[in-house]
């Protein structure tokens, strides 16, 4: 475990700050392990770990014993790699869900990273590497990266093609495992059983966040959770068993009196009724706030949700404080955006879209805080 507190910096009290309570990140792989034991549990860091930081959450998650890391791209496996050496050396499994771009032979040789082949060609170009580690992913359903149907039937009968490969998982991904009734699970579920005995036997992986809580007959050998580390829930419509692992908060730069009939913003989209107090906040789309959030959502301030008046700008929103009587805010208080009361999948909800997004859009211009108070 990384010691991961940092003091806010005085240029960061005027601005948005982003609080990762490394602590719950923990807490949170610690519930999912346990769920899906006996099989093993990896973790997804791709996107700089969802925008929370690669460094600092795959560190503070080698300290607890993982050693088995997913990322989207090679660039972020050599990244990871270069991270997890700091980390006493230690060994850990860096798969790339991306495969084997041609040219990028070398990247996965040099860095020791495994590719996960979703293709003839990749497969016959890593074999000819000499025998490397490799995954090779199967189209269960999702119809996106992987081996369909027909091209598993080749490697069937044509068994010599994979003997240049360590082969160390054969995986697949679910295409709606966030909602436990959709019948495209179970269909998966079968095809992927199906489909994996045509090949030689290794470990093998199905479930993301959503397919843990699936039961057990989805965990296999290897679960590979992502958005549930970081405090998304896994389930649509389902209670959130995940500890909530980050805190957004940005100031007040200006208090506004505003009369009725006021427009407020661009494009003047939003007009005072009555006589209106208008709170300007240092945060906007720059900072991964989206636009489409503009007169959906709602933030805490002083206690009380009050509204998004007018558009999301690049680097400013408006909220209506009217309720909030004036002695009780000022110009530098500070604005919840994401705390307990409002999580990002609120958030996501609010701007109809999903808490993945909120997460990775995260700007880098916060002043961002990790911190150990959450287990």
């Amino acid at each position: 475990m990384i010691d991961g507190t940092k003091s806010m910096s005085p240029a960061g009290a005027l601005s948005a700050q982003l609080r990762i309570d490394l602590a719950a990140l923990i807490s949170n792989y610690k519930l999912l392990k346990d769920k899906a034991a006996p099989a093993k549990t990896a973790a997804v860091v791709k996107a700089d770990a969802y925008g929370l930081g690669m460094k600092e959450v795959a560190l503070s998650l080698a300290g607890v014993g993982v050693d088995c890391f997913f990322v989207a791209q090679v660039s972020e496996g050599i990244k990871l790699r270069q991270i997890l050496n700091t980390f006493k050396n230690r060994p850990a499994d860096i798969f790339v869900f991306a495969g084997l771009q041609p040219g990028s032979e070398t990247f996965f040789i040099k860095h020791n990273l495994i590719p996960v082949l979703n293709s003839l060609p990749e497969i016959d170009r890593w074999a000819g590497c000499g025998r490397q580690p490799a995954a090779i992913q199967l189209d269960t359903g999702m119809n996106r990266l992987g081996l369909d149907e027909h091209t598993i039937e080749e490697l069937h009968v044509c068994p010599q093609r994979l003997k240049n490969l360590d082969l160390k998982l054969i995986m697949s991904h679910f295409a709606c495992a966030d909602d436990p009734q959709h019948p495209l699970n179970q269909t998966q579920l079968e095809r992927f059983r199906a489909l994996k005995e045509k090949l030689p036997s290794a470990p093998a992986s199905i479930s993301n966040s959503a397919g843990i809580f699936l039961g057990s007959a989805a965990h296999f050998d290897v679960v590979r959770p992502g958005i549930a580390l970081y405090g998304g829930n896994p389930q649509t419509g389902a209670p959130n068993p995940m500890r909530p692992v980050i805190s957004l908060s940005a100031p007040i730069l200006q208090i506004r009196e505003v009369e009725a009939g006021q427009t407020i913003g661009y494009g003047a989209t939003y007009r005072t009724n009555t006589f209106s107090r208008i709170a300007v906040i240092s945060l906007g789309y720059a900072d991964g706030f989206l636009r489409c959030f503009g007169q959906k959502a709602t933030l805490r301030l002083a206690g009380v949700m009050v509204p998004i008046v007018g558009r999301v700008s690049m680097d400013l929103i408006a909220l209506d404080v009217t309720a909030i009587p004036g002695a009780q805010i000022q110009v530098g208080d500070r604005v919840n955006i994401l705390d307990t009361s409002t999580t990002i999948d609120d958030l996501a909800l609010a701007g109809g879209t999903i808490s993945y997004e909120i997460l990775t859009l995260l700007g880098l211009r916060y002043e961002r805080e990790y911190v150990q108070v959450g287990g």
